[in-house]
């Protein structure tokens, strides 16, 4: 090994790989970056992109403190709040965004009108939008609000296509007011005001590489049957 292209000889030797360059047979070695996992509940307006000329803020504003170069797993739209992962892992956000893995995710909706038994259960069966119908999902009316005359309704979806739930909404002839992401499988945002951040822990990390992986998938399926 050489330092600097200098050999070293004493065991022990330690040196800063970011100040000096490594060399093994001539060859350098790149130091191991360490793996960061952030969740972020994103506010309304902020582009979920490294850099985007076009936007107004994105959400590597919010990170203050975090050095890493992180990217988000997926996107949600300037107007959508909510849960959102950001890491420098790039197998984990294949393995989260992939769509034969069928990772579940939760949304909160503020509709116009109230929504009706049938719709929802329409919204459950798949509704049919510009690039196809959409997969079976999980809907339950929270609250209705006759001053506003607004529904709030929960949906569950594993797909991930572009704007897919306000389109979802409007194919059952319901306007999304507001919308939000409020969780990817059990981890939700509990603690996190808006445009506040925090790392996941190890074992959250590690639950949701078990969602996304065969095994989750058929537990994925399974909780889906039972909500028929």
């Amino acid at each position: 090994m050489a330092v600097d292209g200098e050999a070293v000889t004493q065991l022990g030797t330690k040196v800063d790989p970011d100040r000096v360059c490594i060399t093994v047979d001539g060859r350098r070695v790149e130091p191991v970056e360490e793996k960061v996992y952030i969740l972020l509940n994103k506010p309304v307006g902020y582009t979920s992109t490294r850099r985007d000329p076009h936007a107004r803020h994105t959400v590597m504003e919010l990170l203050k403190g975090v050095d890493a170069y992180l990217y988000p797993v997926g996107r949600l739209d300037v107007d959508t709040s909510g849960f959102l992962i950001l890491t420098n892992d790039g197998d984990f956000t294949k393995l989260l965004t992939h769509p034969s893995h069928q990772v579940d995710k939760t949304y909160v909706a503020v509709v116009q009108e109230r929504i009706t038994a049938h719709n929802l259960s329409r919204l459950e069966r798949g509704v049919k939008i510009e690039d196809g119908t959409t997969a079976p999902a999980s809907a339950r009316l929270i609250s209705y609000s006759q001053s506003r005359d607004t529904s709030t309704v929960e949906i569950t979806i594993h797909e991930g296509r572009k704007r897919q739930v306000r389109r979802m909404f409007e194919a059952a002839g319901h306007e999304v007011i507001r919308l939000a992401r409020t969780r990817i499988g059990k981890l939700g945002l509990e603690g996190l005001q808006e445009g506040q951040f925090r790392h996941l822990t190890p074992k959250e990390v590690a639950e949701l590489r078990k969602l996304a992986a065969p095994t989750g998938k058929e537990e994925n399926a399974r909780r889906g049957r039972g909500r028929r």
